[in-house]
């Protein structure tokens, strides 16, 4: 598994988040259809709990607890900062470091450069 932080930004908000990219160190196995008796115990729980070996699949939610999805468009009330965030982060994982700053008004173009880190950094 493999676990990054963000820092969501959009219109006069900020909420820190956490992503956790759903995947094991895959078998050879997992990856050509596995039979269940040839997974890793990592592949063997996430297959138990419905997820797919269809990648990238990113467990999002908030760092002080609540709500997490593995689904983009299951966010409740239809967030569109927390929807469009996690959608950005999934499909962008392997060229984010952990702390960036996923800025949802620069994603949708409505500002013309994205927002900087709070922190400074």
């Amino acid at each position: 598994m493999n676990i990054k932080l963000f820092e969501v930004r959009d219109s006069m908000t900020f909420i820190p988040c956490f992503g956790i990219l759903m995947v094991s160190e895959p078998s050879t196995a997992a990856m050509s259809g596995p039979m269940i008796e040839s997974l890793n115990a990592e592949e063997f729980l996430l297959h138990r709990s419905g997820f797919v070996f269809v990648y990238p699949l990113v467990m999002f939610g908030r760092l002080e607890g609540g709500e997490c999805q593995y689904d983009p468009y299951c966010w409740r009330g239809r967030s569109r900062t927390m929807a469009r965030a996690h959608k950005f982060v999934a499909e962008n994982w392997n060229d984010l470091q952990s702390g960036a700053v996923i800025d949802v008004e620069f994603i949708f173009g409505e500002r013309a450069k994205p927002k900087e880190s709070e922190s400074g950094r």
